[in-house]
């Protein structure tokens, strides 16, 4: 137990900043607070919309912002990412609202940022990597459709239907807008996201979605705009951080959405810090240290009313374009939020909700790349059917079982395709010293065949079984050293075709096998039916003499003068190839 707990200490001391980080933070100051101050500018719609749409209010999102934003930034493993509420993160959790109450998101946010530590322990952040792109693409894909239409009842100006399928619930919205249309908030919502898409076109840097919104906010007020409705009353600061949400009776049936926000919270937010990498030249994140942020900043986020984070993509893209370099950007970001919580919170309480609506609108429509699409549809059939049956899984079904689907159809075309490319070939022998009229006599009664690529499950059955067909020889041949792995299945399947040849009364001789295949080949027997009759070499050559010899000894070929050659033995084997 002291070793335990000893090492889980080094990983917990190996995950907490460092002194570079505190180096990296003082490098420039003045361009990381005006980075800072510029993501905030950009964050505070998207926070806010993003916590009305996860059905728990605008201070929800506020709060994540906060806590999440600071302490991701202080224990993350990026000094350029941006964390708080997510548009992905909102797919996930409004059918947890629906079944659960905000209690239950709550509390599956603080499971959630339990499992993300656990991970970051266990060192889980290699295995993110392995994701298939067209997967990616698919789920952002989705995701942003998803969010597009979240956002139709408060575009439309009418109250939110129930229910906790998007698709069941824009139909209702527009039911509902057809029987009392509010063209006032339709108007805003088009608006802002028309601002929006059209400014970034012609002034990037612009952080024209709070200018946006600002105007929005301006018309409504003097206008008196009564269609227009405004978040609410939003409290002066955060709340005092508190458990009274947690049932500990409810983690049971909680258990499995919150390995669902885990799951996506993880994916996002390294997706996000590989994304910002790629940005700036000498930037590389920690993975496992990236988990353990966001795991810590999961934990504190439900404490203060917040829902689940992850790494914002689209805010941290602002952050490195802006100039931060070091995380003291999103901890100015996060700070500058926290003031207007407790300054601003009556003049942020007027913004129209349909103006948020036309945000998350432009928001949704810049997360789809069409060149990244267009270049996965190309690649192949394989990724493009990846990437439509994510992406329409996302939006008929869930972000989690999308992905899921998404991973199961990838891994079995995966397979199907490194199946294809195992081979049992029949190959000429090779003459050696062997006079024309000896290599013609073997011949007739030796077949070699040379097997290459994996022996795997996929792929053993097509062909192996095929080789128990084989007629009209006395011996076979198997040339193995082309073989790159083999499981338990093709060897199995091997030990099949030897036994049923040997019962026709044909021999078989392998040669080439590597070392590195020879325990699963021994653990199944295999390896001893070819020892039992010494019937294993290490080179085609000697193969071809030891079925010479065999053939000599059966009588059907004349005695030849040359020594026989001696198989290898148990001793050597492991050193020859």
């Amino acid at each position: 137990m002291r070793l335990s707990f000893g090492r889980i200490g080094a990983r917990l001391t190996a995950l907490l900043p460092g002194r570079t980080d505190l180096a990296e933070m003082r490098r420039d100051p003045r361009r990381d607070l005006l980075a800072g101050l510029t993501v905030a500018i950009v964050a505070l719609p998207l926070a806010l919309g993003f916590g009305v749409s996860s059905g728990l209010g605008a201070e929800a999102g506020l709060a994540t912002a906060v806590i999440a934003g600071s302490l991701a930034a202080v224990f993350g493993g990026s000094n350029l990412q941006v964390s708080g509420p997510t548009g992905a993160m909102t797919v996930v959790l409004v059918p947890i609202v629906a079944e659960h109450g905000p209690s239950g998101v709550l509390t599956v946010g603080l499971m959630a940022g339990v499992m993300l530590v656990a991970l970051a322990l266990l060192r889980a952040g290699k295995y993110m990597q392995y994701v298939p792109a067209p997967v990616v693409e698919g789920f952002t894909l989705g995701i942003a459709c998803v969010i597009g239409l979240q956002q139709i009842p408060n575009a439309l100006g009418v109250p939110k239907p129930e229910g906790d399928r998007v698709l069941v619930v824009t139909w209702r919205a527009l039911e509902a807008f057809t029987r009392s249309p509010n063209w006032t908030a339709v108007a805003f919502a088009l608006a802002v996201a028309a601002v929006m898409l059209v400014g970034a076109r012609w002034r990037p840097k612009v952080p024209f979605s709070i200018l946006a919104v600002i105007a929005a906010t301006v018309v409504a007020q003097v206008a008196g705009l009564d269609a227009a409705k405004p978040i609410g009353d939003l409290p002066s600061g955060l709340p005092a951080p508190s458990l009274a949400f947690l049932d500990v009776g409810a983690v049971g049936s909680l258990l499995a959405p919150a390995a669902a926000v885990a799951a996506l919270a993880a994916l996002e937010s390294l997706l996000s810090a590989s994304v910002a990498d790629g940005m700036m030249v000498g930037q590389k994140h920690d993975a496992d240290r990236e988990l353990f942020g966001q795991g810590l900043a999961n934990i504190a986020a439900p404490l203060f009313g917040g829902v689940p984070a992850t790494g914002a993509i689209a805010r941290t893209a602002v952050n490195v374009r802006t100039g931060a370099g070091s995380r003291l950007a999103a901890l100015t970001h996060a700070a500058i939020l926290a003031v207007i919580v407790f300054a601003a919170a009556p003049l942020v309480s007027r913004i129209p909700l349909a103006a948020l609506a036309g945000v998350l609108l432009a928001t949704a429509v810049r997360m789809v790349e069409v060149g990244s699409l267009r270049a996965m549809a190309r690649a192949t059939r394989s990724d493009a059917l990846i990437l439509v049956l994510t992406a329409v899984a996302t939006l008929a079904l869930d972000l989690v079982y999308a992905v899921i689907l998404g991973l199961m159809v990838a891994g079995t075309l995966a397979l199907r395709a490194v199946a294809k490319q195992a081979r049992l070939d029949q190959v000429p022998l090779d003459r050696g010293d062997h006079s024309a009229e000896e290599h013609a006599l073997l011949a007739e009664h030796i077949v070699a065949y040379r097997i290459d690529g994996p022996l795997f499950f996929a792929a053993a059955h097509r062909f192996l079984l095929e080789l128990a067909e084989v007629a009209d020889v006395r011996v076979v041949i198997l040339r193995m050293s082309r073989v790159t792995t083999i499981d338990a299945t093709g060897a199995l399947v091997l030990k099949d075709a030897v036994d049923k040849l040997n019962r026709r009364g044909i021999a078989v001789l392998t040669s080439g096998i590597r070392p590195s295949q020879r325990q699963v080949l021994d653990s199944v027997g295999a390896l001893e039916l070819l020892r039992r009759e010494g019937r294993e070499y290490a080179t085609t050559p000697e193969a071809i003499q030891g079925a010479r010899n065999y053939l000599e000894c059966a009588g059907v070929i004349p005695t030849h003068p040359a020594q026989m050659s001696r198989p290898i033995s148990e001793e050597t084997e492991e050193t020859v190839g």
